[in-house]
């Protein structure tokens, strides 16, 4: 069991311990930390936070907890309750909010819960504000309000149904001309909020929807992680009701993936692939995504005129690169699509209505399409962690090892060849080191992935 403090907020799993699992009392102290860090930096008393969870079962406990904190500090709560993470992320500056918190483990297993913190323009928060609530949690430094000063909450379930609206406005994005195309999409929510918001952007876009897992009751159903091992049900679902694609979500609804009309994963690093060769077909600029992400994304960039450039993991990191690049779409090659148009932040609401612009002026399927981007293959693997092991000693011998190639220590460290790359880091969500190879083929990407982690593993002596 596990509780990761990093500067993007507390995640862990429920029960246990307090200090080695996500306990009420660390979801207090951690909110707490939050809320003093608020007071402090907007430098006023008058404070509204916007929460939203996903549909894990832990879900309801911990919000009641958090809002509660927020409460005793004397700030005021507007909680959408059942909501995306994007949803929470375009609420804050439309309610003008002064942050944020999202409820949700995104891809991880039911057992896991995390606070994700928002500044009041409904973005992620850097690494110097991320450091500065630790060091608070850590001392307990805050100092509730007397019974006076109490904050109030305020509940509005409407925000997905606001979202959904605002989607709609976006001006690549044309409900008349994906009507005009009688998509059949399979949809997999994975029983949390993207069987609800999902749907009800499809449905209002006049695509007919089969919905797969789409009861928000927090028992999911496979692995929440949209990849492929885990999503053999839906694929199966769209070749038995001859749909034209499917749609998976992870349950905060910030990841997106497609599968191919002939059942087959479409690839979810092509999905910002695919939204931005659209976006870019529309509108001249520049892309970014992250250091683990495909190099297609640069060839589409490319192709249309623009200019690519790489950040660091982390949405944070790509928001940063986005705004110094004044970038259009970026976003990482998990699935996560980043339109500043609408915000900065990783939107599956938005990346649908984009893809599906896209299809319904292109025509064809979407195995043509994925066929005509750049073939490249991509391998994630990773090595567990364990106790005593010097993570970044081991990644200093493998940048020593490859200093005769193109490599990048940004984050972590990430070896370019001719042909294909390798990215190593240690993941910020779990204790694993995280191997991204790509190749001009799968076979290529795995057998680099493969050849890696043993070098690794006798660098470690494991």
């Amino acid at each position: 069991m596990t509780l990761i403090k990093s500067i993007s907020g507390i995640r862990g799993t429920i029960g246990g311990q307090p200090g080695d699992n996500l306990t009420p009392i660390d979801a207090v102290k951690f909110a707490a930390a939050y809320g003093t860090w608020l007071k402090n930096y907007m430098a006023k008393e008058d404070l509204t936070v916007v929460i939203g969870r996903d549909a894990r079962l832990s879900g309801e406990m911990i919000q009641n907890l958090v809002v509660s904190t927020l409460v005793g500090l004397g700030i005021d709560v507007i909680d959408l309750g059942l909501s995306t993470t994007p949803t929470v992320e375009i609420a804050v500056p439309m309610e003008k909010a002064d942050g944020g918190i999202i409820l949700t483990a995104s891809h991880n297993p039911k057992q896991w819960n995390a606070l994700k913190l928002l500044n009041n323009k409904g973005e992620f928060l850097d690494a110097s504000q991320g450091a500065v609530i630790l060091e608070l949690a850590e001392k307990e430094s805050f100092s509730f309000c007397e019974v006076d000063n109490l904050g109030s909450i305020t509940r509005n379930d409407s925000y997905i149904d606001i979202h959904i609206r605002e989607v709609l406005n976006l001006s690549l994005v044309d409900a008349d001309t994906i009507k005009a195309a009688q998509f059949k999409v399979v949809v997999d929510g994975v029983n949390s909020t993207g069987g609800i918001a999902i749907p009800k952007l499809l449905k209002a876009l006049g695509v007919e929807v089969v919905e797969l897992y789409c009861d928000p009751t927090g028992h999911f159903p496979h692995n929440p992680e949209p990849l492929k091992e885990h999503l053999t049900d839906i694929c199966d679902l769209v070749v038995k009701e001859n749909a034209d694609f499917g749609i998976v979500v992870d349950p905060d609804v910030d990841r997106l993936a497609f599968i191919s009309n002939d059942g087959e994963m479409f690839g979810e690093e092509y999905t910002l692939v695919a939204c931005a060769d659209y976006v870019l077909g529309k509108t001249k600029g520049n892309t970014v995504s992250n250091l683990s992400s495909s190099r297609a994304l640069r060839d589409i960039t490319q192709k249309h005129g623009g200019s690519y450039e790489a950040a660091a993991v982390g949405e944070v990191n790509v928001v940063i690169k986005m705004k110094e690049n004044n970038a259009i779409i970026g976003g990482e090659g998990n699935g996560g699509i980043i339109y500043p148009e609408s915000h900065y932040g990783r939107d599956s609401l938005v990346g649908t209505a984009l893809f599906l612009m896209l299809m319904a002026e292109r025509g064809g399927t979407v195995r043509e399409l994925r066929d005509s981007y750049p073939a490249y293959f991509m391998s994630k693997k990773k090595i567990q962690l364990t106790p005593g092991l010097d993570v970044d000693a081991i990644l200093t011998q493998m940048e020593e090892k490859y200093k005769e190639e193109e490599v990048s220590t940004v984050d972590g460290v990430k070896i370019d060849f001719p042909d294909n790359w390798v990215h190593l880091r240690k993941s910020n969500t779990e204790p694993i080191i995280r191997i991204y190879t790509e190749a001009p083929s799968q076979a290529e990407a795995d057998a680099l992935a493969d050849r890696i982690i043993k070098e690794i593993k006798e660098v470690a002596g494991l």
